[in-house]
Protein backbone atom coordinates (compact mmCIF):
# COMPACT_ATOMS: atom_id res chain seq x y z
CA UNK A 1 0.00 0.00 0.00
CA UNK A 2 1.24 3.65 -1.34
CA UNK A 3 -0.16 6.65 0.41
CA UNK A 4 1.83 9.90 -1.61
CA UNK A 5 0.71 13.25 -1.30
CA UNK A 6 1.55 16.05 -3.16
CA UNK A 7 0.96 19.88 -3.37
CA UNK A 8 1.69 22.42 -0.41
CA UNK A 9 4.32 25.40 -0.32
CA UNK A 10 4.36 28.57 1.05
CA UNK A 11 1.97 31.16 0.26
CA UNK A 12 0.40 34.53 1.86
CA UNK A 13 -2.83 34.44 3.97
CA UNK A 14 -5.81 34.94 1.20
CA UNK A 15 -4.23 32.84 -1.11
CA UNK A 16 -4.87 29.33 -2.22
CA UNK A 17 -3.56 25.63 -2.77
CA UNK A 18 -4.51 22.78 -3.72
CA UNK A 19 -2.93 19.20 -2.21
CA UNK A 20 -3.74 16.17 -3.67
CA UNK A 21 -3.75 12.62 -2.42
CA UNK A 22 -2.82 9.55 -4.64
CA UNK A 23 -3.24 6.01 -2.63
CA UNK A 24 -2.80 2.06 -4.23
CA UNK A 25 -2.49 -1.13 -3.25
CA UNK A 26 -6.43 -1.68 -2.44
CA UNK A 27 -9.55 0.09 -1.81
CA UNK A 28 -10.35 2.67 0.41
CA UNK A 29 -13.97 3.37 1.22
CA UNK A 30 -12.79 7.06 3.35
CA UNK A 31 -9.98 8.85 2.54
CA UNK A 32 -9.47 12.08 3.95
CA UNK A 33 -6.97 15.02 5.15
CA UNK A 34 -5.49 15.99 8.38
CA UNK A 35 -2.91 18.24 9.71
CA UNK A 36 -0.57 18.75 12.67
CA UNK A 37 0.95 22.30 13.84
CA UNK A 38 3.91 22.23 15.47
CA UNK A 39 3.53 21.20 19.76
CA UNK A 40 -0.09 20.24 18.48
CA UNK A 41 -2.24 16.87 18.14
CA UNK A 42 -3.11 15.41 14.50
CA UNK A 43 -6.51 16.59 13.91
CA UNK A 44 -9.50 16.23 11.28
CA UNK A 45 -9.39 18.44 8.13
CA UNK A 46 -12.44 16.91 5.90
CA UNK A 47 -12.97 12.90 4.77
CA UNK A 48 -14.96 11.96 1.77
CA UNK A 49 -15.91 8.51 0.79
CA UNK A 50 -15.43 6.05 -2.06
CA UNK A 51 -17.71 7.60 -4.57
CA UNK A 52 -17.63 10.88 -2.97
CA UNK A 53 -21.56 11.01 -1.60
CA UNK A 54 -20.62 12.01 1.84
CA UNK A 55 -18.19 14.56 3.17
CA UNK A 56 -16.95 16.05 6.67
CA UNK A 57 -15.23 19.15 7.43
CA UNK A 58 -13.62 20.75 10.80
CA UNK A 59 -15.85 23.59 11.49
CA UNK A 60 -12.47 25.78 11.46
CA UNK A 61 -12.14 25.10 7.66
CA UNK A 62 -15.61 25.18 6.25
CA UNK A 63 -16.57 27.02 3.19
CA UNK A 64 -12.65 27.83 2.91
CA UNK A 65 -11.92 24.05 2.05
CA UNK A 66 -13.19 21.36 -0.37
CA UNK A 67 -12.14 18.17 -0.97
CA UNK A 68 -13.20 15.88 -4.00
CA UNK A 69 -12.47 12.46 -5.15
CA UNK A 70 -13.10 11.37 -8.36
CA UNK A 71 -15.73 8.43 -8.34
CA UNK A 72 -14.54 5.00 -7.40
CA UNK A 73 -10.86 6.01 -7.59
CA UNK A 74 -8.10 6.14 -4.68
CA UNK A 75 -7.23 9.76 -5.52
CA UNK A 76 -8.59 12.57 -3.35
CA UNK A 77 -7.93 16.21 -3.71
CA UNK A 78 -8.11 19.67 -1.14
CA UNK A 79 -8.79 22.98 -2.44
CA UNK A 80 -7.83 24.88 -0.11
CA UNK A 81 -8.93 28.73 -0.41
CA UNK A 82 -8.63 31.88 1.96
CA UNK A 83 -5.71 30.49 3.58
CA UNK A 84 -4.88 32.00 7.27
CA UNK A 85 -1.96 31.64 9.17
CA UNK A 86 -3.48 28.93 11.84
CA UNK A 87 -3.67 26.98 8.68
CA UNK A 88 -0.04 26.29 9.19
CA UNK A 89 0.98 22.74 9.44
CA UNK A 90 2.10 19.57 8.25
CA UNK A 91 -1.01 17.90 6.33
CA UNK A 92 -1.40 13.97 6.00
CA UNK A 93 -3.52 12.15 3.51
CA UNK A 94 -5.10 9.32 5.60
CA UNK A 95 -6.87 6.21 3.62
CA UNK A 96 -9.37 3.79 5.24
CA UNK A 97 -9.50 0.27 4.36
CA UNK A 98 -11.97 0.21 7.75
CA UNK A 99 -12.92 1.36 10.67
CA UNK A 100 -9.18 1.21 12.67
CA UNK A 101 -6.61 0.25 9.71
CA UNK A 102 -5.71 2.60 7.91
CA UNK A 103 -2.52 4.28 6.13
CA UNK A 104 -0.70 7.60 6.31
CA UNK A 105 0.93 9.46 3.60
CA UNK A 106 4.40 10.95 4.38
CA UNK A 107 2.59 14.63 4.86
CA UNK A 108 3.23 17.88 3.25
CA UNK A 109 4.19 21.00 4.42
CA UNK A 110 1.88 24.19 4.39
CA UNK A 111 2.79 27.29 5.58
CA UNK A 112 0.68 30.45 5.37
CA UNK A 113 2.32 33.84 6.36
CA UNK A 114 0.46 37.01 7.18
Amino acid sequence: VQVVESGGGLVQAGDSLRLSCEASGTNFPIMGWYRQAPGKERTLVATITRRGGSTTYADSVKGRFTISRESGKNTVVLQMNSLRPEDTAVYYCRADVTTGWYYWGQGTQVTVSS
